[in-house]
């Protein structure tokens, strides 16, 4: 009811042959909880999947009726299990985004300056796996892909230090 035109094997499938080109790859999903006619089996499938494939830096969110669309006059599902669903998926995914996060930490990533941090002494950029990262940098550096230590990290987010090449100069 939703109108997609693939089966979870046929994505299962896709994600393995990606794996199998590149064993590194991470996958990033959107997910809507409750959508209606959702059932208890359909929301554990959902948590099954998300499993299999340990997305890293989703968002989940409840779905929501908009207007113009097939799906607007559904009968929605009862807000106490919405809301169930919603906090069980949550936490889930929160736990994967703080294990990502962690095994992030000593590693040197590649990351892409977006722009200055809010201090103007920071800079903001993603790595390859689409995390925000916050590391010391200069305006410019925006543009720029540049090594980066991750020295901590929470949730959402990684914290860490350029790594300055030997043959370049420091000012």
């Amino acid at each position: 009811s939703m109108n997609r035109n693939h089966t979870t094997e046929e994505y299962l499938e896709i994600i393995e042959r990606l794996k199998e080109k590149k064993s590194s790859i991470k996958f990033s999903s959107d997910f809507i909880i409750a959508y209606p006619g959702e059932t208890k089996d359909d929301f554990e499938k959902t948590l099954s999947l998300m499993k299999k494939v340990e997305f890293i830096n989703s968002y989940s969110f409840i779905f929501s009726p908009r207007p113009g669309t097939l799906a607007y006059d559904l009968k929605l599902i009862d807000k106490k299990i919405l809301n169930e669903r919603l906090s069980e998926v949550q936490n889930y995914l929160f736990e994967n985004q703080i294990n990502m996060n962690k095994s992030l930490e000593n590693k040197i990533l590649n990351v892409l300056v977006e722009n200055l941090a809010e201090d103007k002494t920071q800079v903001f950029g993603r790595s390859e796996y689409m995390t925000p990262v916050i590391f010391n940098g200069k305006k410019d550096n925006i543009g720029k892909i540049l090594p980066v230590k991750i020295t901590h990290s929470n949730r959402s987010t990684l914290f860490g230090e350029t790594i300055i090449n030997s043959n370049q100069k420091v000012a």
